[in-house]
């Protein structure tokens, strides 16, 4: 059997010293190799977790590998051309039984795994249906049988975040940037609690920290692939971009929340990267916004002032610093100045978010300039 990646079963159970040697274990490994497939596959879809890992791992990979193509080429619902209901459940299933049989195998026969499911279920055909030839939100129930099977199968039961990383790659590697970036929306964005992906919202609403974190997980785990750290970057900063426009410029609120769910390193890459492509404009105001992130989810700013202090040493010339921090302080008053407008013009909603949300930005900006002046008198 081929190496185990850190983190699988197989590689536990090597580490434990519980190696199949003994003669009575080689007699159990015979008789069950001698089971006709279809015998095995009923044996095991009733069996306990337990048990069902300890027979799957007496079989070989070759065998194992059979078994897999067995199993999913059987599949009722993502074997159509399209899927009215398509099933969670049922895609979780597949999942277990999945993520079990492949326990210990290295990337190599995790791929001629892939390439199997890809073929029986076409499903680089159905992902490029509904990115490179689809309207977000036009196919939505192609959408939703895409993201169930994606992550139920392949994503959301990978016991370690590398093996996460393997399968999120193999899924993202065939498709140009744009389209990396509408499918990472389609396994990861907001979704309606009983229904489809919430492509307006993003665009319209200002979401709750909930809403986004999965995909910010999604992106850290792109940007910390360990192996091609600097095409992993690169590739990082593109799908970013790409994503915080799909399906229309989202509401910036929305883009400061991603950004500080991706954590402090990748979004200062990410601003950095914005400064240097001169939107220094578009940068100022991502910080009132994050600041104001702060103040609704964390209550404090030192994270802020921190990054700050980053994006204003990344200039090399004074003059740049000073436009820097002028074009911040103006989107600070800017920004207070357009919730107030829209309050003061008659645009109130039902539960009063708009005042709310003013004062909590004038508090907001206040304890930012506060810990900047204790950080310039220590």
């Amino acid at each position: 059997m081929a190496k185990g990646r850190p983190g699988t079963y197989a590689h536990s159970r090597r580490r434990r010293g519980t190696v199949v040697n003994s003669s009575q274990t080689m007699e159990e490994i015979n008789f069950f190799q001698k089971l006709p497939l279809e015998l095995v596959h009923m044996i095991l879809d009733n069996l306990s977790g337990v048990l069902f890992k300890r027979c799957t791992m007496l079989l070989p990979t070759k065998e194992r590998l059979k078994c897999v193509m067995y199993t999913f080429s059987q599949v009722p619902c993502f074997l159509q051309d399209s899927c009215s209901q398509p099933n969670c459940i049922g895609f979780f299933r597949y999942g277990i039984f999945l993520q079990t049989l492949i326990a210990g195998w290295d990337d190599l026969e995790c791929q001629k795994v892939f390439s199997f499911l890809c073929e029986v279920t076409n499903l680089l055909r159905k992902i490029e249906a509904v990115t490179t030839n689809g309207k977000p939100g036009l196919k939505c129930n192609e959408e939703l049988e895409l993201r169930y099977f994606c992550r139920k199968v392949l994503l959301d039961l990978s016991p370690h975040p590398s093996e996460c990383r393997f399968w999120l790659l193999q899924l993202l590697r065939p498709w140009p940037l744009v389209s990396q970036a509408h499918l990472l929306l389609i396994l990861y964005g907001p979704q309606l609690a009983t229904g489809p992906i919430s492509w307006q919202d993003l665009v319209e609403e200002v979401l709750p920290r909930n809403a986004l974190v999965d995909l910010a997980k999604s992106i850290i785990l792109v940007f910390n692939n360990p192996q091609n750290k600097k095409s992993s970057i690169q590739s990082t900063l593109a799908i970013f971009e790409e994503i915080t426009v799909i399906p229309q410029e989202w509401h910036v609120h929305n883009i400061a929340r991603l950004l500080v769910l991706c954590g402090h390193k990748l979004c200062y890459i990410i601003l950095a990267n914005k400064v240097q492509s001169g939107q220094i404009t578009s940068v100022a105001t991502i910080i009132v916004f994050i600041i104001l992130v702060f103040e609704k989810d964390y209550n404090k700013m030192n994270w802020v002032v921190n990054l700050v202090k980053q994006l204003h040493r990344s200039f090399s010339i004074s003059g740049q610093k000073l436009t820097f921090i002028r074009l911040l302080e103006y989107k600070c008053s800017d920004v207070m100045a357009q919730y107030l407008s829209t309050y003061a013009n008659g645009n109130r909603d039902e539960n009063g978010e708009t005042l709310l949300t003013a004062s909590q930005l004038l508090t907001a900006i206040g304890r930012f300039h506060a810990n900047i002046l204790e950080g310039l008198l220590e």
